[in-house]
């Protein structure tokens, strides 16, 4: 097909909204975390956005799109970016290739972000490079291939994931829980409390990913059509619902709806909705949206059962609502919206749920037990953790020789 200028506007757009998704998150994390770590935090989003956007350029867009083998990963077809061009990628293409490549790749840098939630003002940055490139590159790209790749394993299988659901969420949230395991409390935890330093700052993060998140989903179209509407209303309507539910569990279980509740319950829902925003009906993308609030707040109570030191939520909300949403996507899914899916359990196919069932426990085996393997080489490489003295002081002075706040380096709450 020839390049549409339509199709090619509405993807250049979304990219530019999905890479805004980074610099959100990083307002996001930063809020909530102590004064004396919030550069350490921003770090985690800002310099992911440098090193995977160049791993994605070299290797990993080629790991994911190339060529498939057996399945499982991608070749080497487009390494350094050989034959991806200003022309359409295949015969049912409608915006240049190298459009397309920008867009995946903004999702391939936001991932391994997310993971930073749960090792925020306790790992060293030397490790967290090192574990960044080598998750997305053994990780990422290679779940990435399996859903959305050329013959890629589950996509041949028919699991549906329109937006990263289990590539993105499902992969960095369950990372995130071997990774709270893997290197242990901060300092004190639970008894010393870790505040919030800045709601406000977490709100705006908040807000900047709810905007983003329109490029994330509605651009998954790939197209200016009534799918990328579809997936825009969807991905608005599930937000909306997270935070009322999420607010609604609050006033029932500590009779006050929170701020941080209400930021936390609309990132839920579109966690939630992500994976079902272009086969699912608007209702049905509320009804996700209220489950994913509801759910993940519950997931978010687990680490208090469990004694893990999940610091910023990434596994309570990421991960519980990436499986969630897949999973939901099993059940509501409709031909009717998109004929490219599938129908769900409610339109009469217990099939789609059992496919979606083992494409959650396939990506969160995969992911966790190779950021495990991960997590042990960077150990015997570099180190995991910063030492007591350098945790105490704060990671912003300790690691990178500045403050976020003049005459406060190193004073935390």
């Amino acid at each position: 097909m020839q390049i549409n200028t339509g199709d090619t506007a509405w993807l250049l757009v979304s990219t530019a909204l999905v890479m805004l998704m980074t610099p959100g998150l990083a307002l996001f994390y930063g809020g909530m975390v102590q004064r004396k770590n919030v550069l350490s935090t921003f770090m985690h989003s800002f310099f992911a956005l440098a090193i995977v956007s160049l791993q994605w350029a070299l290797l990993g867009y080629s790991l994911a799109f190339g060529q498939t083998h057996a399945g499982l990963i991608g070749g080497l077809d487009f390494a350094l970016l050989r034959d991806v061009g200003m022309g359409p990628r295949d015969a049912s293409s409608t915006v240049p290739h190298l459009l397309f490549m920008t867009y995946q790749g903004m999702f391939a840098v936001i991932t391994p972000a997310l993971i930073s939630g749960a090792f925020a003002e306790r790992m060293k940055f030397s490790a967290y490079t090192l574990f960044t490139l080598l998750w997305a590159t053994l990780v990422y790209d290679p779940l990435a291939h399996w859903v959305w790749g050329t013959d890629g394993w589950l996509a041949k299988k028919g699991a549906l994931d329109f937006a990263g659901g289990t590539v993105v969420h499902l992969s960095s949230g369950a990372s995130a829980l071997v990774v709270a395991f893997v290197l242990g409390k901060r300092s004190g935890y639970p008894s010393v409390r870790h505040p919030p330093h800045d709601l406000t700052m977490t709100l705006i993060g908040a807000g900047l990913l709810w905007f983003g998140w329109f490029g994330f989903n509605a651009g998954s179209a790939l197209a200016s059509s009534g799918l990328a509407a579809l997936a825009l209303g969807n991905t608005h309507l599930a937000a909306a619902a997270g935070a009322v539910s999420w607010a609604l569990v609050e006033l029932v279980r500590i009779r006050k709806a929170t701020a941080l509740g209400v930021a936390s319950g609309l990132v839920a829902g579109l966690v939630g909705i992500t994976p079902a925003a272009g086969f699912v009906s608007p209702m049905a993308a509320i009804a996700i949206g209220l489950l994913s609030g509801v759910v993940c707040y519950g997931g978010v109570l687990i680490k208090g059962k469990f004694g893990f030191d999940d610091a910023l939520d990434a596994f309570g909300v990421h991960g519980v609502g990436g499986a969630l949403g897949a999973l939901l996507t099993g059940v509501f899914a409709q031909k009717a919206f998109n004929a490219a899916g599938n129908d769900g359990l409610l339109a009469g196919n217990v099939g789609l749920l059992g496919t979606q069932l083992l494409g959650v426990g396939a990506a969160a085996a995969y992911a966790m037990v190779a950021s495990f393997v991960l997590l042990k080489v960077v150990d015997k490489v570099v180190g995991l953790r910063v030492d007591l003295d350098a945790e105490r002081e704060g990671l912003d002075p300790a690691l990178h020789g500045e403050s976020a706040y003049s005459g406060e380096a190193g004073q935390g709450h």
